[in-house]
């Protein structure tokens, strides 16, 4: 099913978790993913591994193979990357790939991990930006359709991290470590303002939210949600599935700076939801 571009905006599609596949599938049908996808070279899934922690503060790496063997299915003539930039200084992607499972899924499916921190990057400018005025990211970003793999967390700095803050893991640390204990401490500073300016400059073509669990109270430690929110939901519209995860968070929209200032620019936190059952 192909879907309007004028439904897409501010729509979020949601199902009841019931196992990867069996959830998945008929979600991303459902938000008209795989005919939107023909023609594309190259698609680029780009999960949560902002450091070596396991579910739910990381992307499940079921949720990935899941993803995969639907692109290849609906997709097969297109390249699939599975990119990430982790934020930890101690060690470099590639090691989050190989400890949570990614490299093994990696050699099963015939797909290709690129650690973004490290890829070549090129460098734009855009006045309407106040925090990044100029920004560098990898070139490899503007050369594929990037699907967003977030996890739903709230985060003790940002209020929340969903798809629009998921972007931070594109950052080189070359440009954005700045000194910091963290490979992209730069942000920290303005962290609204840096998570929007950086979305204007690239933002998600598509997102998949992992809902199953939730992180309650910040993004690398804490209770996770109590019960677990087991949902998934997908998207078009990255301010809208960002305004969806904060109801799931019960947090409100308009008091998540990155998600305010991206209203009516980047997407609609108005959202519709569709509910799909599996």
């Amino acid at each position: 099913m192909q879907i309007a571009d004028n439904d897409k905006k501010g729509t979020v599609f949601s199902s009841s978790f019931q196992g990867w596949e069996k959830t998945l599938f008929p979600l991303l049908d459902a938000a008209g993913l795989g005919e939107s996808l023909k023609g594309q070279k190259k698609i680029l899934l780009k999960p949560n591994l902002v450091e070596l922690l396991d579910p739910p503060i990381t992307t499940p790496v079921g949720l990935l193979a899941a993803a995969v063997d639907y692109l290849q299915d609906k997709a097969p003539e297109s390249q699939i990357i599975i990119g990430e930039g982790c934020g930890a200084l101690q060690y470099d992607t590639h090691h989050c790939f190989q400890k949570l499972g990614y490299a093994d899924i990696a050699v099963e499916k015939g797909v290709e991990l690129i650690d973004l921190n490290s890829e070549s990057c090129i460098s734009m400018a855009n006045r309407k930006c106040r925090r990044w005025p100029e920004m560098t990211l990898p070139e490899i970003l503007f050369d594929v359709f990037l699907i967003s793999v977030p996890v739903l967390k709230a985060h003790s700095l940002a209020g929340v991290t969903l798809t629009m803050k998921n972007m931070m893991g594109t950052a080189p640390p070359f440009h954005y470590q700045q000194g910091g204990h963290w490979k992209k401490a730069s942000f920290h500073t303005g962290i609204h303002e840096a998570v929007f300016d950086l979305n204007r400059y690239r933002c998600a073509d598509f997102t998949i939210l992992d809902a199953t669990v939730g992180m309650a109270e910040a993004h690398l430690w804490g209770p996770t949600c109590s019960p677990p929110v087991n949902t998934l939901a997908a998207g078009w519209d990255p301010v809208a599935i960002d305004a969806y995860g904060c109801d799931l968070l019960d947090r409100s929209w308009r008091n998540i700076g990155h998600i305010f200032l991206a209203n009516n620019e980047l997407g609609q936190a108005e959202y519709i939801l569709k509910e799909i059952g599996c």
